[in-house]
């Protein structure tokens, strides 16, 4: 998966600060960002939200087949996290095996490298997510 330059500056705000949107007309929040609210349409006021990077873990499987340029981190544990805030999200949580994890796990982001375009490429940063203490 090589991206471009270009490409993987803009999505700093996301893998980085895990930036989404709110819908202040409904309190519904979102991410990825969102520029029209699905419930209120043109009538949602969208603005931007930062979100804590603390959650649960709502679903989770182990990965022993990886896309291609993953294959170097298999196996590893995949989940769907519920942000504290309400949105859902699909990271991997690290520095955990598989049997440590459980449905209601509590989890919070960290910051880890998610790929490398190797020889000399670019190296993607972003956020995972580890088992909170």
């Amino acid at each position: 998966m090589r991206e471009s330059i270009p490409l993987t500056w803009r999505r700093i705000p996301e893998r980085y600060r895990l930036l989404g949107t709110q819908c202040i007309t409904c309190n519904t929040n979102f991410f990825p960002k969102r520029n029209i609210c699905p419930k209120c349409r043109r009538k949602g006021k969208i603005q931007e939200k930062q979100y804590a990077g603390k959650g649960k873990v709502y679903s989770f499987t182990e990965i022993y087949a990886a896309p291609a340029g993953f294959e170097d981190q298999v196996p590893y544990v995949l989940a769907i996290i519920e942000l504290d805030e309400g949105p859902k999200l699909t990271a991997q949580i690290v520095d955990a095996h598989i049997k440590d994890v459980a449905i209601g796990s509590r989890v919070e982001k960290v910051f880890r490298v998610i790929q490398r375009d190797d020889p000399e490429g670019l190296i993607h940063y972003g956020f995972k997510f580890k088992l909170a203490k």
